[in-house]
Parts: structure tokens; C-alpha cells; sequence
């Protein structure tokens, strides 16, 4: 399959200075960025890495940029109020962040990183206005719909430095253009126009053809917003922001209009492969088989095979037939993560209440007698000392790690 046909088949396809998208088959030099605002990635930023994956294995050759200027300024597009100043050495930390997880997605894969804060470091701000300001058309960046929004009635305003961001990621563009033949920016919808900046500086100042290449922004089928969100907030690639429990229920829990879709967008099942999983979803679509293939997927190239494998068993020792004996230290630290935990040698009653799976002794003792409490997957109907390592579980998902 050629890359404009896999870009298609995925869903990667959205605004784009090409006049085909077949002319993305004749392999490029490009680059890829990404603003270090946080110490992690989201999904959303996985969609479009996954997009930048296939440009490669197409042989694209890539520079995958980290924003160490841009990020102490950080992207206004989108934003209804100016950002906090970050500290310097706030964006230092989270751009190695984003660099490591640079290394583990494009793995086996050849790149280059790079950072826009070594060439802005030495600039002059005056030969900067007259190289490249001089350049850029004040009516352009006034008519974008962001800046529209934040100058106009009822807007909370913009500073110059916000104001300046596009300038500032178009100008990255002209820079790896000539020193390294970049050719091409891929980008997700949301940075069209501060990509479309670098195209005319490199037209204006070179007289060179450059192009951009965005992918849509992925939407909930389900629900019509953004997707990537769960109760708690965005899905981080970091598992020190997101665990990887909670990442693979996310997964996991998508809903059935949108699972096929997902999958194309974000793994790297191959097109037969796809089309059996959504066959068989159509089949019986309780059976939740096609989540439970996106999870895998994505979890394995997030956080790799044997991390998701734990995961798995931690999940079926919660939701399955697997009994806690199985799992091993490292499996039951992950677990405790996720549940309350108490230590041995309590009671089941003591072990409830402290929990916060019961209210008092009076409602744990209830509970017990009713036969709405388990251990390891065993009924109970009186209380009783636990001794060893035990899952309690009340009801169908309120569960108490003890250990």
C-alpha cells in the first residue's frame, strides 16, 4: 500500500499545501514538532506521532523537533486566556521528557532530534525583525481566528509574545529548510496556520518550494468533542501522569462507534487485520473483542508488551477469574496503585471500614452477612482475620487490596 493510500485508509488526511495527495509518496525530508508545555505527551499528540511513523517507514527522512524556545512561550492557538510565564528551568525538564519519549515511539526507527531554543539562543532581536519580521504580514496573523477571538469584544487579550509564536514556529521552518533540505512540516489540524507561515518565509526569502501535511484533530464519534479525555483529565503518555492501568481501561472503554476508527488511527494492525476485528465487533459487539485489540495495541507500542501483559493479568484478577496468587511483586505494586489498600492482620471488617468500602463497623458486618463481600473470588459470610496477601471485593466494582 502507498503512503497516500495508508494515509487515507487511516484517517490521516486533512488540510495540506500538496495539489495531491499522491505527491506524498515521493519521499521528502521533514520535520515534526512538539511544544514541551508539559513532561508528557498526550494521545493527542500520539494521533499525529503515529501519522509522522508512517511518513517514515514510507522513507521520509525525519527531524522530530522539541520546542525548546517555543515552549517558553507556549502555542495561544486554541487558548482563551495568556499562559503562565514558565520557568526556564521548568521547560528544560520537560523537554527531555518529550525527547525520551521521542526515543521510545520512533524506536528502530531512523530520526533526528532537534531544538528550536539552539537556534533562537544567539538571535539578535533587531537583525531578527529585519531578516524575518519584515516578512510576515501583520494582516495574516491579525486574521487568524484565535487572535480574532482574544482582541475582540469580550476577549481576554494577547501578548506581543503569544502574538509573535506563529513568526517564531515559522521561522523554525526556514531554518531546517536551509540547513537541512527540510522540505515538508507535518502537523495536526490545530497548527495549520503557524505551519503555513514557515512555507511563506521559505517562498519569500529562498524562493523555495515547501509543504505542509496536517491530520485532523480526532474527534468522540460518541459524544462530538475532542477526544482523549477521561474523568480524570487528559490521557498522558507518561505513566507517572496516566498509569498504565488506567491507560489500557481507557482503551479499553472507548465506545463501539468510534473503536475501528481508533484503531486505524492508532496502532499498527494492518489493514486485513483491522477488517476482521470490526467484522467480528459487528458480529457481537458485547463482546467488546475489538477494545479489547485497540488496548493491547496501544498500550504495546506506548509502553511495551510486557508491561501491558501485567496489566492484563492485574485486570483479570479485577474483573476475570485469576486469583491474586498469580500475580507477581511488581503486579501487586501496580495493583495497589489502582484500589485501596490495607495492611494484613486486620479483620474483614477493620479492613472495610478503613478502606472506605463501608461506612462503619455496622454497615461492613451488613455487608458480609449479606453476601456482597468476597475474598480472593470466595464468598463470605462472617468476618475474619486476614493473613495473607487477599483481594476483597463488595459488590460487582468496589475492590480492597490487602498485603
Amino acid at each position: 500500500m502507498q503512503l497516500s493510500d495508508e494515509l487515507q485508509w487511516r484517517g490521516f488526511v486533512n488540510q495540506m499545501t500538496f495539489a495531491d495527495i499522491e505527491d506524498v509518496n515521493q519521499p521528502r525530508t521533514f520535520y515534526f514538532g512538539v511544544d514541551p508545555s508539559s513532561d508528557s505527551m498526550t494521545i493527542g499528540n500520539l494521533a499525529a506521532a503515529m501519522m509522522v511513523r508512517l511518513f517514515i517507514d514510507h522513507g521520509h527522512k525525519a527531524y522530530l523537533l522539541v520546542g525548546g524556545a517555543t515552549g517558553m512561550i507556549g502555542d495561544p492557538d486554541g487558548k482563551k486566556d495568556e499562559r503562565e510565564i514558565r520557568k526556564a528551568e521548568d521547560v528544560v525538564h520537560n523537554k527531555m521528557a518529550i525527547i525520551e519519549q521521542y526515543r521510545s515511539l520512533f524506536a528502530g526507527r531512523d530520526f533526528e532530534i532537534v531544538d528550536n531554543h539552539d537556534w533562537f539562543k544567539d538571535v539578535n532581536y533587531i537583525e531578527f525583525l529585519h531578516r524575518i519580521g519584515k516578512h510576515v504580514s501583520m494582516t495574516q496573523l491579525l486574521d487568524r481566528e484565535f487572535v480574532q477571538s482574544r482582541i475582540g469584544e469580550g476577549g481576554s487579550g494577547i501578548s506581543y509574545a503569544e502574538f509573535s509564536y506563529s513568526l517564531i514556529q515559522g521561522y523554525d521552518f526556514l531554518y531546517l529548510f536551509r540547513e537541512h533540505d527540510v522540505t515538508l512540516q507535518l502537523c495536526g489540524a490545530d497548527q495549520w496556520g503557524n505551519s503555513t507561515t514557515g512555507v511563506s518565509l521559505i517562498r519569500k526569502l529562498e524562493a523555495g518550494e515547501a509543504h505542509v501535511y496536517s491530520t485532523p484533530l480526532v474527534v468522540n464519534k460518541a459524544t462530538g468533542r475532542k477526544f482523549g479525555k477521561s474523568e480524570d483529565g487528559a490521557i498522558w503518555l507518561d505513566e507517572r501522569k496516566t498509569s498504565v492501568y488506567k491507560f489500557y481501561q481507557f482503551w479499553l472503554n472507548v465506545d463501539d462507534e468510534g473503536v475501528i476508527d481508533y484503531m486505524k488511527i492508532y496502532t499498527t494492525l494492518d489493514q486485513p487485520t483491522i477488517e476482521a476485528i470490526a467484522e467480528n465487533h459487528a458480529i457481537n459487539p458485547g463482546a467488546r473483542s475489538a477494545q479489547k485489540a485497540l488496548a493491547r495495541a496501544v498500550t504495546d507500542v506506548v509502553h511495551g508488551e510486557k508491561r501491558r501483559e501485567s496489566v492484563e493479568r492485574v485486570t483479570e484478577v479485577l474483573f476475570g477469574d485469576n486469583d491474586i496468587a498469580g500475580l507477581d511483586a511488581t503486579e501487586i505494586d501496580l495493583l495497589s496503585q489502582e484500589i485501596p489498600t490495607t495492611n494484613t492482620g486486620l479483620s474483614l471488617i477493620s479492613a472495610l471500614v478503613e478502606s472506605g468500602a463501608a461506612s462503619s463497623n455496622g454497615e461492613a458486618r451488613r455487608l458480609i452477612q449479606s453476601g456482597a463481600v468476597s475474598i480472593n473470588g470466595i464468598k463470605v459470610n462472617e468476618d475474619q482475620i486476614i493473613e495473607d496477601s487477599s483481594l476483597i471485593k463488595k459488590g460487582k466494582n468496589t475492590f480492597v487490596l490487602v498485603k
